[in-house]
């Protein structure tokens, strides 16, 4: 039986022996305009109720509730921070209007918005006690039972972009800061001077060194996320790439493994100069040649992943915030700070992208990125490299960009290869094929209600798949289980969705059903169609609710893994919204590859 113990002004509280796991105690306090209450805390959870006063009937005053009877709860997963401060003013409910000089302490947690279901916003609530010791005490147990929380982070890695969106990520950094230091979170601050700085450090930080990190958190947009991602994976990340699209076309006696990728290689282009591209593609002379020389002696600690340990963070202060509003369901610094500091936890799939030739004549040499949310040709790469002419209008770029690539209408001849999947066989048999026109909307409904959204507790992200594993997918693309289909064309766009990709222009995202973590690439392939044709496809994306991929010209498979091979002159993609020249290139999906401080959108 659990042993009660009861605390008040004549029992002092220094010298009695408690479990903080085991015991239930409680302390008549004064809570900061509410009066007095009965505080009484368990081992996971706080909660509080008025106490009555001496006449028969205190809660009310000719019918008008005075003081409210009902208990309110506090869940220690939902308490960040218990804080002593001194002596000061503790006031009773405001129509009473007394206040007393005592001993005060705050507990500091979260609660949801009332307004909006994944936006979480910070309370906090003041006691008051006659002597310190009582209050000293209520913060010991407090922060000794979150203490005990292993998921919460303790030590922190922290990169701020400073030119973020419109160039408010240290603002964004300023307004969240202070609640990390409530929660006594150490953080290591790099704000970042120059692109490609992140990679750089997460590239050279040695294994010893981020293994004293909980995890590693971006203030900023996807693509400077995306900068972490790579810095770390590209190093750390040992596995198999995906087939060339060459073997494909002529296949060879192979025993499935391929080409093994060994962390000491560079896998970037060592042509690249960074100058046109991305900075993710520059590094140092020694990864280039292999050599070693670059590693010290505490380099004797194995980081690789995946990792359960560590965990990546995400602060919104970018353009677009696809990752954050997929992952927490808010666009929102203070709601993602909440999550990172609770020790949130959610697995996410990450799409390992690999270039094989820059351009048409290049020769085959490997280059690899990473990206978290998405890669994209077409009407994609077009509207990245158009919005890089006008950096200086801030996020408003990509409106203007959009639109003028709109209006060009561009399509690209290409051939893209997909791994076939046994469970989406059932999705395009011949029923469907021969559906004629007046049952289209019937069709639309149908596979509308069909959607399963990913969203907090996701059961789907929790299944295990198995097709795939998140050390290296098992892709086997000339065993006889395994089948390529070829869809060549020309093309307004080729897609790519790791997640749903949900922003404040499409609420629900390239693909509604998309999942954190399901071991898919959602492959969207936009076939050349009239002007006006696109245009409502555009318009359904916008939409609440809409049906993007409910057109003829619009070809949507989930797959592992898949191949493109452009057959003009340039091939420019959109890799997580930073630019990546690629002729020919193969992508495969890692299910749940890194964790991520998040717990999936409520809404």
């Amino acid at each position: 039986m659990m042993e009660r113990r009861t605390q008040n002004e004549n029992n002092p509280p220094e010298n009695i022996p408690f479990n903080v796991e085991d015991s239930i105690f409680s302390s008549n306090l004064f809570l900061d305009g509410d009066g007095e209450v009965i505080l009484t805390q368990t081992s996971d959870r706080l909660s509080w109720k008025s106490v009555e006063s001496v006449l028969n009937d205190p809660s009310s005053c000719f019918g008008i509730e005075l003081v409210s009877k009902s208990e309110t709860t506090l869940c220690f997963s939902d308490v960040y921070s218990a804080e002593f401060i001194d002596w000061g003013l503790v006031h009773e409910a405001a129509f009473l209007g007394q206040s007393f000089e005592m001993y005060r302490f705050t507990i500091r947690g979260v609660q949801k918005s009332k307004t909006q279901p994944s936006v979480l916003v910070p309370s906090f609530y003041t006691f008051g006690h006659k002597d310190s010791q009582t209050c000293q005490m209520w913060v010991n147990r407090i922060n000794d039972l979150l203490n005990m929380d292993a998921e919460r982070p303790k030590n922190l890695l922290v990169f701020v972009n400073p030119k973020s969106g419109k160039g408010l990520g240290c603002k964004v950094w300023e307004t969240v800061a202070p609640t990390f230091s409530q929660a006594k979170v150490k953080m290591k601050v790099t704000v970042t001077e120059r692109a490609g700085q992140a990679i750089d450090m997460m590239s050279s930080i040695t294994s010893r060194e981020l293994s004293s990190y909980d995890g590693v958190v971006a203030v900023g947009g996807d693509g400077f996320f995306n900068e972490i991602l790579n810095g770390l994976l590209l190093s750390r990340h040992k596995c198999s790439y995906p087939p060339n699209p060459t073997e494909l076309n002529h296949p060879v006696e192979n025993n499935g493994d391929g080409p093994v990728l060994d962390t000491n290689v560079d896998i970037r282009d060592p042509s690249d100069s960074g100058e046109d591209e991305s900075p993710l593609l520059k590094q140092s002379t020694d990864l280039r040649t292999g050599d070693d020389s670059y590693q010290t002696e505490a380099e004797d600690v194995d980081f690789s992943f995946p990792n359960e340990k560590f965990r990546f963070g995400l602060i919104p202060a970018g353009s677009t915030d696809a990752i954050v509003i997929c992952t927490t369901g808010a666009r929102d610094a203070m709601t993602s700070a909440l999550q990172i500091i609770l020790g949130k936890a959610v697995c996410l799939d990450i799409a390992q992208v690999v270039r094989w030739k820059k351009t048409s004549t290049s020769k085959d040499e490997p280059c690899v990125r990473y990206a978290a949310s998405f890669a994209g040709y077409g009407f994609y790469g077009d509207v990245i490299t158009e919005s890089e002419k006008y950096r200086w209008m801030g996020p408003k770029r990509y409106d203007y960009a959009g639109t003028k690539v709109f209006l060009r209408h561009r399509s690209y001849e290409a051939e893209v290869a997909y791994l076939e999947v046994e469970s989406e066989k059932k999705n395009i048999g011949p029923e469907k094929e021969s559906i004629g026109s007046w049952t289209k909307g019937l069709w639309s409904l149908l596979k509308k209600s069909e959607r399963v959204a990913c969203r907090a507790n996701c059961n789907i992200c929790k299944t295990k798949a198995s097709h795939t594993s998140a050390k290296c997918p098992s892709l086997h693309p000339y065993s006889k289980d395994s089948r390529w289909l070829k869809s060549k064309g020309r093309f307004l766009s080729v897609g790519a969705a790791v997640i749903s990709c949900r922003n404040e222009k499409a609420p629900d995202g390239l693909v509604a059903d998309a999942h954190l973590s399901d071991g898919f690439l959602h492959l969207i392939l936009i076939k050349e169609c009239p002007h006006a044709y696109y245009l409502c496809h555009l318009l359904q994306l916008a939409k609440k609710d809409g049906n993007p991929l409910d057109f003829e010209f619009v070809e949507h498979h989930k797959t592992p893994a898949f191949t493109f091979t452009s057959f003009g002159k340039e091939s420019i993609w959109n890799v997580d919204g930073e630019l990546f020249q690629a002729h020919q290139l193969s992508a495969q999906v890692f299910r749940g590859l890194i964790n991520l401080f998040a717990s999936g959108p409520e809404a």
